[in-house]
């Protein structure tokens, strides 16, 4: 299993959902209690964008690890 904390905005999240759909493997996205299959475009646009989001994947896919990178919430 792996995880990693991103930042989200309306512009992005058809890229990150395109981009799950294409793993063969689970991921889930999660802010606070409330968790989402990665794959689905409606719950991922039901979260809270304004919330750095924990995406936890259980694969590896270098395309979808780059886009994370790309989204990586930063920490202070």
């Amino acid at each position: 299993m792996h995880e990693a904390k991103i930042r989200l905005n309306p512009d992005n999240v058809t890229e990150f959902v395109k981009l799950s759909e294409n793993c063969s493997f689970d991921i889930d996205i999660f802010c606070s209690k409330i968790i989402i299959d990665a794959k689905s475009v409606l719950g991922v646009m039901g979260l809270d964008l304004s919330k750095v989001l924990t995406v936890r994947y259980y694969g590896q896919d270098s395309a979808f690890e780059n886009m994370l990178h790309r989204y990586a919430a930063v920490q202070s």
